[in-house]
């Protein structure tokens, strides 16, 4: 099972959860910055770290190595990240039993590896939402029958994920007839106060009554 930092709903009583998967050679702390940032008052942050230890630092973590590998490969039969996809499909299956919440209620997001996690996992969940930040497919997609509300938003400076790469996403699901939330922005690779508005106004139209004053 997956280690896992949760922030508690600033109101007392969660109505709703946001997972958030951090990206290559970060950890789940790296991102526990958002959830104040957001005024998501009734919703419970949970913050996965990913499996595998990061090469270069003892702190941080990996969903897949990365270090010879490049955004337009097909990494679907790797078995790290074989292993990465059944840990992290079986967790969100189980998250409900442990916090009340359901998927129906659970939005389902990550920033550059995790991104990519959340594209290939959360399109088969009946999660209420995706959120891919910095991110890109890494394998074929697989969506399920219904298909979670998906929020997309990249750098236009992005130098670690290209945004050719977000283009290309985009434009595999659409041609599955897949609808998107799709914003580009003239920023690196990085959570900008323009990415957490788009966050902020998705979590609002899809979960509407979690935010604070």
């Amino acid at each position: 099972m997956l280690n896992t930092m949760t922030i508690p709903a600033k109101s007392g009583t969660a109505t709703a959860a946001i997972v958030i998967l951090h990206g290559w050679g970060a950890n789940a702390q790296d991102v526990a910055f958002l959830c104040s940032l957001l005024k998501l008052d009734q919703v419970q942050f949970i913050l996965p770290d990913a499996p595998f230890p990061f090469p270069y630092s003892p702190e941080g973590r990996i969903w897949y190595d990365l270090s010879e590998s490049n955004f337009s490969s097909d990494f679907g039969q790797r078995s790290d990240l074989i292993s990465s996809r059944q840990q992290l499909r079986d967790w969100l299956n189980s998250l409900e039993a442990t916090t009340g919440i359901p998927l129906s209620r659970t939005i389902l997001g990550g920033f550059s590896q995790g991104g990519a996690m959340t594209l290939d996992v959360g399109l088969s969940l009946p999660l209420a939402g995706l959120m891919i930040l910095s991110g890109y497919q890494h394998s074929t997609l697989q969506p399920g029958t219904t298909v979670p509300p998906i929020l997309m938003v990249h750098g236009r400076q992005d130098m670690v994920v290209p945004l050719a790469a977000a283009q290309l996403a985009k434009k595999n699901l659409e041609g599955m007839g897949i609808a998107i939330d799709y914003q580009e922005f003239d920023i690196g690779h990085e959570i900008s106060p323009l990415v957490l508005n788009e966050v902020y106004e998705f979590v609002q139209k899809i979960l509407p009554g979690v935010g604070g004053n």
